[in-house]
């Protein structure tokens, strides 16, 4: 625990003092700085393209450092996310890589930084993954495993192997299934853990809001703010001989599951507290993270319910230390909305495998009843004030899955390579169901692809209508064949396919071969007339994953 000063009361001024300094920074050097951090990763990942300012992870640093050290009530991995993902940035534009390759180095940085801070490789690989990647693949998936097990080896090299939290083995229950009462127990936690995290969420929410609406200038804000946090610190110290609500906490949380800390009325206003404590501290305007208040409030939410019902049910086996972790992981999961992160973490954070299958109860209870009041986590919620959406399902992964017979037109037709326009249209019009797609065939040799309506433009206009790609901001047109084949019709470039191909693959080939059109065939070597199954366009994979969308 922080030693309580000599100062007296005149420990209120301290958090307001190295207030000032966060302020100066963030205000004259990154504006992005302010806050926990995390929202601003999204947002350079979604928004513009990967890229962060270098001077972030600079301001960041100082910043945050007199936040937490001055009293602060908030915690240090929103920082460290911000600097390591400032860091892959930078390197990655002054490198000069690709925007996805941008993306994937901010992971790097983040899951690096938070594997590093807290000793829980796994738990940084899980964050980054289910919070940083929009995509996960191997070319994404292997870079942040290496950067976050490097940053483990090399953390471990300066604060040792040890896990943030010891629980002693004696402080626990026999090892035994889970019984009714006990698992009874962890379901109400589970459902008091979402109600506490969407309090957390939306009371940090309106505290953002409004405390930049107060007539007054920036320091003046969060000198109000900081001073309200150095009366509770000062307060807190008088009646019970601790600060309690300053910094990451993590004394506290300690002193819980070691059974220091077991009183219901202490338990409740240590919540309370540090609830207050830490949405005031970052709706003024300090810097830090949220995932260590999270720690802190799901120990004594934990701690609370495990005392009491110690006290109602003392044959039931319930112990404090147990809830206390219990309600980390829920109050951590509902925060965030990150499932496998918080249970992950909690595990690799306390070393104690029997209480997975109570965290997982109690995150997903979490998670689900902060989702029904309020849709967005503790990250979005502030992106999501400035219109700024950040996709929270990954539907089109599970299209891409899909095989492309399943996705293929099927409705074609096969005309001579050297029929003209008009002639063909017309036989396109006597066809029923009109095609879609239109095989040009030289004998049994496929000469070329087109659709349908590029026929009937031809035939009408002397020409077919080009497209405009607004991917990639070129103009394009249908080829002609004539130059090289001495007819009229134009065709397109094509991909091959086969039916049991899946759809991420066929977007691919058609990705490299600058091609709009996929024919999908059911043999090996050259394709023939006969073995054409159906075509596949850019408009339709449009249209199925917007189908897909909807249903």
């Amino acid at each position: 625990m922080t030693p309580v000063g000599a100062w007296g009361p005149w420990i209120i001024l301290a958090p307001v003092i190295g207030g000032m300094g966060v302020v100066f920074l963030v205000n004259t050097f990154a504006p992005e700085a302010r806050g926990h951090g995390v929202p601003e990763v999204m947002d350079a990942i979604y928004y513009k393209e990967g890229k962060i300012r270098p001077v972030v992870a600079v301001v960041k640093s100082l910043a945050s450092a007199l936040s937490i050290g001055s009293g602060a009530a908030v915690g240090r991995e929103g920082p460290i996310i911000q600097i390591g993902s400032s860091f892959g940035s930078s390197f990655a534009q002054a490198i000069g890589l690709a925007a996805w390759q941008r993306v994937t180095l901010i992971a790097c940085g983040a899951g690096a930084g938070i594997a590093a801070t807290f000793n829980t490789p796994l738990g940084g690989v899980m964050f980054a993954i289910e919070l940083m990647m929009p995509e996960v693949s191997s070319r994404t998936f292997l870079p942040v495993v290496l950067a976050t097990g490097t940053a483990t080896y090399v953390g471990r090299l300066f604060f040792g192997i040890e896990p943030a939290f010891v629980v002693s083995l004696a402080s626990m229950p026999d090892v035994e299934p889970l019984n009714w009462m006990r698992l009874g127990g962890f379901v109400m936690l589970g459902l008091a853990c979402g109600l506490g995290s969407f309090v957390f969420v939306r009371l940090l929410a309106v505290l953002e809001e409004q405390f930049p609406r107060l007539p007054v200038n920036p320091y003046i804000q969060h000198a109000l703010g900081m001073g309200l946090v150095g009366v509770m610190m000062y307060t807190f110290s008088q009646v019970y001989g601790h600060y309690f609500v300053e910094g990451v906490g993590y004394a506290t949380i300690q002193g819980i599951l070691d059974g220091h800390f077991t009183t219901i009325g202490l338990l409740m206003l240590l919540f309370v507290g540090k609830l207050l404590a830490t949405t005031i501290s970052l709706g003024s305007g300090a810097s830090g993270g949220i995932f260590s208040p999270s720690l802190f409030l799901g120990s004594t939410l934990g701690g609370l319910m495990g005392a009491g019902l110690t006290q109602l049910f003392p044959e039931a086996g319930f112990t404090i230390p147990e809830f206390a972790m219990v309600g980390m992981s829920g109050v951590v999961g509902g925060a965030t909305g990150a499932a496998m992160t918080a249970i992950v973490m909690i595990f690799e954070m306390t070393r104690d495998y029997n209480i997975i299958v109570p965290m997982i109860v109690a995150t997903a209870l979490a998670i689900g009843v902060r989702r029904v009041l309020s849709p967005e986590n503790i990250y979005t919620i502030k992106l999501a004030a400035r219109g700024r959406y950040i996709p929270k399902e990954r539907h089109t992964n599970m299209f891409l899955v899909r095989h492309a017979h399943e996705v293929m037109e099927t409705h074609l037709a096969f005309l001579p390579a050297d029929m003209d326009a008009k002639t063909a249209s017309d036989t396109l019009d006597e066809m029923d169901p009109y095609p879609a797609f239109v095989i040009l065939h030289e004998g049994d040799h496929i000469a070329g692809v087109l659709p349908s309506h590029a026929v009937y433009d031809v035939a009408q206009h002397g020409s077919a209508s080009a497209y405009v790609d607004h991917s990639q901001g070129h103009h394009h047109g249908y080829g002609r064949t004539k130059d090289s084949r001495g007819h009229d019709l134009p065709a397109e470039a094509f991909v091959l396919a086969r039916p049991d191909d899946i759809l991420h693959d066929v977007m691919r080939r058609l990705g490299r071969g600058a091609a709009r059109l996929a024919l999908v065939i059911d043999t090996e070597g050259v394709p023939r007339t006969h073995d054409v199954r159906g075509v596949i366009s850019l408009d339709d994979v449009g249209h199925e994953v917007l189908r897909h969308f909807q249903g």
